[in-house]
């Protein structure tokens, strides 16, 4: 037995609206555009490019993340409104010495953005390998709907940095 609209609509709009706050809680640092390289000529309409950004970890001082992300061009692209393939690579380093500004879960998010209009998601997320004291990072999208098993992981050892003395345990600030 199909379930009428009228009371499917109120369901999509609570998770819309989850959907949209979730999505600015991560926002609070905007990534820097370092280039654009075209991939694709597209006459008439912006050509389909690789964009590289960077981004500091708000949490742990001394790292630092670049993620390249497809942005399609064409039309679609042109008005905003093409969706976003899920190829996304990352790669974070440590790039002076590192401070925990605060203690944090496995797999919490460094920075989340819109990928579609609605429904999907890029997020960089980070752990720590308590064992080897190395702070992971996965970059991954996914769908309100279908996931998107598309990810890519990068690492980051923690070293002591010019004479800062011994390095930090981030096994110290999990929560």
């Amino acid at each position: 037995m199909p379930i009428p609209f009228a009371r499917v609509l109120p369901l999509l709009a609570a998770v819309l609206a989850v959907a949209l706050g979730l999505a600015g809680a991560a926002q609070a640092q905007e990534p820097d555009l370092i280039f654009k390289k075209s991939t694709v000529w597209k006459f008439l309409t912006p050509d389909d490019k690789l964009a590289v950004y960077g981004i500091d970890d708000p949490v742990v001082q001394g790292v630092a993340c670049h993620y390249t992300q497809p942005e399609r061009g064409g039309v679609k692209g042109m008005l905003g409104v093409a969706e976003e393939v899920s190829d996304i690579s990352i790669a974070c380093r440590q790039i002076g010495p590192i401070s925990f500004k605060s203690k944090f879960e496995q797999g919490d998010i460094v920075y989340r953005e819109s990928r579609s209009l609605i429904f999907k998601k890029m997020q960089i997320v980070r752990g720590c390998d308590a064992k080897r004291n190395v702070l992971v990072y996965l970059v991954y999208s996914d769908r309100l709907i279908e996931g998107s098993p598309k990810n890519s992981t990068t690492s980051v050892p923690i070293m002591p940095w010019g004479n800062s003395g011994e390095a930090p345990r981030c096994a110290d600030y999990l929560k």
